[in-house]
């Protein structure tokens, strides 16, 4: 295929992925699409899998985070504007991080349906970086060969993925929010978050120090890929119900459930 429509394809398939990404609160329609991903490939990709469980478990974060900004902006309580103005940048703080789980959600969509047709064409290193095409290619010849990766390339994948989405879409705008949300008390806590995915082993958390720092989200990330191999892909997969957020009718038929989400967003079955 020429560059030109090999171009439009990953065009296409960006437009496409921006309408089933959603709105900035659309967490579990995130998380069926990144389940969807997860499942077309075999089971091999488990980047969008762990990435499901973050949408899901952000919903509570973000709950908290608003009701601690309510309390803690009583300390302005006579200074409605500043008042105002500290929700509004908690506010912001937390639609930045809503949009970086809907950009990462676009950009996997993406790479992996446009590297399954076109991965191995001439140029194809053009639009996709090419540590991440090499690891997308080996996910897609595995589960055209109907060999499932053993876990150690698995987190090889992961990594490529994760490095991938930390560099050119999650570091920037984790910068960028944290120095805005300009509330010592909040800038505080939003940095120090204590996640917990159903994924994780009973009593395992991830700890952060700075959530700011790219390090120690490299270094979490890998935590949580290496905690979630040890429960076994099956349970990850079927722990996503203990946040009684997907419906009945998800876990019912995943990708009969997907298929009528894409055909109502887009108007064709998947």
């Amino acid at each position: 295929m020429p560059q030109s429509e090999q171009k439009q394809e990953y065009d296409r398939l960006r437009r496409e992925a921006e309408r089933l990404a959603g709105g900035l609160t659309d967490l579990s329609q995130r998380a069926t699409v990144y389940h969807h991903i997860f499942r077309e490939s075999g089971g091999n990709h488990v980047f969008p899998l762990i990435a499901a469980h973050g949408a899901l478990w952000a919903r509570g974060w973000f709950q908290f985070g608003h009701r601690l900004g309510q309390i803690l902006s009583w300390q302005f309580a006579g200074r409605r504007q500043m008042q105002r103005e500290h929700l509004s940048r908690l506010q912001d703080f937390a639609d930045t991080i809503r949009d970086i789980n809907r950009l990462v959600c676009i950009d996997t969509y993406v790479n992996f349906h446009w590297t399954r047709r076109y991965g191995t064409a001439p140029h194809a290193a053009d639009l996709i970086a090419p540590e991440l095409l090499d690891a997308l290619n080996r996910v897609h010849a595995a589960n055209d060969a109907g060999i499932p990766l053993p876990d150690a390339s698995r987190r090889d994948v992961f990594a490529a993925h994760f490095l991938h989405e930390q560099t050119h879409i999650v570091g920037p705008r984790i910068e960028a929010a944290v120095a805005n949300l300009n509330w010592p008390a909040l800038q505080f806590l939003a940095l120090k978050p204590v996640v917990r995915f159903a994924c994780f082993p009973r009593g395992r958390r991830l700890w952060f120090r700075d959530f700011s720092r790219r390090a120690e989200r490299v270094a979490n990330g890998l935590k949580a890929f290496d905690w979630a191999a040890a429960s076994g892909w099956e349970h990850a997969e079927a722990s996503l119900r203990e946040y009684n957020i997907l419906p009945a009718e998800f876990f019912a038929g995943s990708e009969r459930y997907f298929a009528n989400l894409r055909q109502s967003l887009l108007g064709m079955p998947a």
